[in-house]
């Protein structure tokens, strides 16, 4: 019995529909006034770092697509340009090779002119000779023929 006395006894009375509704409408109020726009707010930032992060990714495979590009416009630049080295550098031993051959042809030239000219400075000696032999020859004869 004593137990029963100080032991606490809910009833459903009017008091807790009033609490029941005193709660929906702080719900309610809370949910209009504070959630409400908290919410919007974190979607429109949930919203604005998805744009962000999808622009982020666009400009990121865009940079990707202009450093391939780069890459390979630098690759034909770097062909091209040793094709056109190596062009020069053939038409430039083309070049040194005609030269080489057009003195080689000029010195042939030259050594063939002089070795006429040796063979007509010979020729002309040897006629001299002959014609001085000659002439000692008529000499010494002479002399032999006076003296005797």
């Amino acid at each position: 019995m004593f137990l029963a006395e100080t032991s606490i006894q809910l009833v459903p009375d009017g008091t807790l529909l009033l609490h029941l509704l005193m709660v929906g409408v702080m719900v309610a109020l809370l949910n209009r006034t504070l959630l409400r726009p908290v919410n919007k707010i974190l979607a429109e930032r949930e919203r604005y770092i998805t744009g962000k992060t999808t622009e982020a990714q666009e400009i990121l495979k865009l940079s990707d697509a202009k450093f391939s590009e780069y890459q390979a416009k630098l690759r034909g630049a770097r062909t091209e340009g040793y094709h056109l080295i190596e062009k020069v550098r053939a038409e430039s031993v083309k070049e040194k090779d005609q030269k080489v051959r057009s003195f080689k042809e000029q010195t042939a030239r030259e050594i063939e002119a002089q070795l006429q000219a040796t063979h007509q400075q010979e020729e002309q000696v040897r006629k001299e000779l002959e014609s001085q032999a000659e002439s000692l020859g008529a000499m010494i004869t002479s002399q032999i023929l006076k003296g005797h």
